[in-house]
C-alpha cells in the first residue's frame, strides 16, 4: 500500500475493481468518494495495488496538464520498479510500457505526437463521412428486414473498426483479418495473447508494405513523416490510435443511441429538429464518457494535490466521468447546458485524444444515418432491463434491443445492394 495510505488509517482505499462495477453503479460510488475524501481519493485498482482517483475537475485538469509534476511514463511507477505488481496483474495490459505517443512525455511525446496528427489531418473528412455512411447503410441493411436487433453487436461494434480498415488503405480480406484480430485483443480471454500476436503481424506487414511503396494512406503519412518514427513505433502507436480509440467509439456510438431511446425529453427533441444529433453527441459525453476513469499519471515529486499527501511514484487515475460530475462545474440540476463541450471525456493538455474530431465525425455520421433510415426505432424491451457490461475502465452498454419499423428513404434492397 502506498505510504501516504500505509501512515493514514482513515484513508482506506476503495476497490475499483470487481462485480457490479457497472453504468449504473459507478456515478454513486463517485459521490461517495468525493464525499469521504474530496477532489482525490485513495482506491484500489487490483488486490493490493493502490492508486489515487481524480474526481475534482479541477485537479482532473491540473494532472492532465502538469507534465513537471506528473508523468504518463508506466515506468516511474514506484510499485512497478519495485517490483510489486506480479507480471500476470489486469492491470499491466493497460500500463504496461510501449513505444507510443500514449505512454511518453515532453519531448519524445511531441515527436510521435507531431507524427501521428499529421496523419489524422490528412484524413479526408467528405471522403470519411460517406465511408461511415455507406458502411452504416450495409449494417443496416443486414437486419432491417428483420423487425428487431441489438444495435450493440449488430451495429455499433461493427461500424467503427470497418471504417478503420479503409482508412488504413486494406482491401476486404485484409481488413476483415485486422478486425477479428483487434476484436480477439479487446475481448481479454484465453486467445487475446494469440490475437495480438496476430495483430501486430498485419501491422508489421503493412508497415513493411508501405516502407517499400509509399501511398497516401495513414500508415504511409507516419512512414515518411519528418518525425523518423522506427517501425515499432509505428506499430504501436497504430495500436494506440486505431484499437484503442475503437471501443470508445463503440461505446460512444452505443451510449448515444441509449440515452435516445430512453431520455423522454432528448430523444423527441432530437427527432422534432429542436436538438441536433451533436447535442445529443455531448449528453452522452457528460453523462457516461466512453471511458470513465484511465491509466494513469505518475507523481514526479512529492506534493499536496487535492487535499493528498501523493508521494514520488504514485499512480493517478482520470477520473473523467467523476470529473464531469463535480458540483462545482455541473450546471443545476446536473445536466450540461445544451452545446457545451467542456467535459473531459477527450481528456486534457498534452495528451488530449488527438483523434476527437475524427471520432465525433465518426459516431455523428453513425447515429444520424440510423435515425434516419429507421425513423421508428423503439426499445424491445424496458428501460429497466438494459444493462451495462461490468468495468471501472470503460462500463458500456452490454445490449440496445429495438423495434426497427419500416426503413425510410430507400427502395427495396437498397441497403444491401440487392
Amino acid at each position: 500500500m502506498a505510504a501516504a495510505q500505509q501512515r493514514s488509517p482513515r484513508l482506506t482505499p476503495t476497490p475499483l475493481y470487481g462485480a457490479g462495477l457497472d453504468g449504473s453503479t459507478l456515478p454513486a460510488l463517485y459521490e461517495r468518494l468525493r464525499a469521504a475524501h474530496g477532489p482525490v481519493a485513495p482506491v484500489l485498482i487490483a488486490p493490493g495495488i493502490p492508486a489515487w482517483l481524480v474526481l475534482g475537475f479541477t485537479e482532473l485538469l491540473q494532472l492532465a496538464r502538469d507534465e513537471h509534476s506528473f508523468s504518463h511514463d508506466p515506468r516511474n511507477w514506484r510499485l512497478l520498479r519495485e517490483g510489486r505488481v506480479p507480471p500476470d496483474s489486469p492491470i499491466m495490459a493497460t500500463v504496461d510500457w510501449r513505444p507510443a505517443l500514449l505512454y511518453a512525455d515532453g519531448r519524445q511525446h511531441r515527436r510521435m505526437r507531431s507524427s501521428v496528427s499529421a496523419a489524422l489531418e490528412r484524413v479526408n473528412g467528405h471522403a470519411l463521412r460517406r465511408t461511415v455512411r455507406a458502411t452504416a447503410e450495409q449494417l443496416i441493411g443486414s437486419f432491417a428486414d428483420s423487425g428487431r436487433a441489438d444495435l450493440v453487436p449488430h451495429y455499433a461494434r461493427r461500424l467503427p473498426l470497418r471504417v478503420v480498415t479503409q482508412l488504413l488503405g486494406l482491401d476486404e480480406r485484409a481488413g476483415q483479418q485486422l478486425v477479428q484480430a483487434a476484436l480477439g485483443t479487446a475481448a481479454a480471454n484465453a486467445d487475446s495473447a494469440n490475437a495480438s500476436d496476430r495483430l501486430s503481424g498485419i501491422l508489421t506487414g503493412l508497415i513493411a508494405a508501405r516502407r517499400a511503396a509509399p501511398g497516401e494512406d495513414f500508415i504511409s503519412i507516419l512512414v515518411r513523416h519528418p518525425a523518423a518514427l522506427t517501425d515499432e513505433e509505428i506499430l504501436h502507436n497504430l495500436v494506440v490510435v486505431f484499437v484503442s480509440a475503437n471501443q470508445p467509439t463503440v461505446d460512444w456510438i452505443a451510449t448515444t443511441l441509449r440515452i435516445l431511446l430512453t431520455d423522454p425529453a432528448l430523444g423527441p427533441s432530437v427527432a422534432g429538429g429542436r436538438l441536433t444529433v451533436d447535442d445529443a453527441l455531448d449528453q452522452a459525453l457528460w453523462r457516461h464518457p466512453p471511458v470513465h476513469n484511465c491509466p494513469a499519471r505518475y507523481a514526479l515529486r512529492e506534493l499536496r494535490f487535492g487535499g493528498q499527501e501523493i508521494h514520488s511514484g504514485d499512480m493517478l487515475l482520470l477520473g473523467l466521468a467523476g470529473a464531469n460530475a463535480d458540483p462545482a462545474v455541473r450546471p443545476p440540476g446536473g445536466c450540461p447546458v445544451t452545446g457545451n463541450r467542456s467535459h473531459l471525456a477527450f481528456g486534457a493538455g498534452p495528451h488530449a485524444c488527438p483523434a476527437q474530431d475524427l471520432a465525433r465525425l465518426i459516431t455523428r455520421t453513425a447515429v444520424e444515418t440510423l435515425l434516419h433510415r429507421l425513423p421508428q426505432l423503439r426499445l424491445a424491451v424496458a428501460e429497466e432491463e438494459l444493462s451495462w457490461i461490468t468495468s471501472p475502465w470503460a462500463p458500456s452498454p452490454a445490449a440496445l434491443p429495438v423495434r426497427l419499423g419500416p426503413v425510410a428513404g430507400l427502395g427495396p434492397g437498397a441497403l444491401t445492394g440487392r
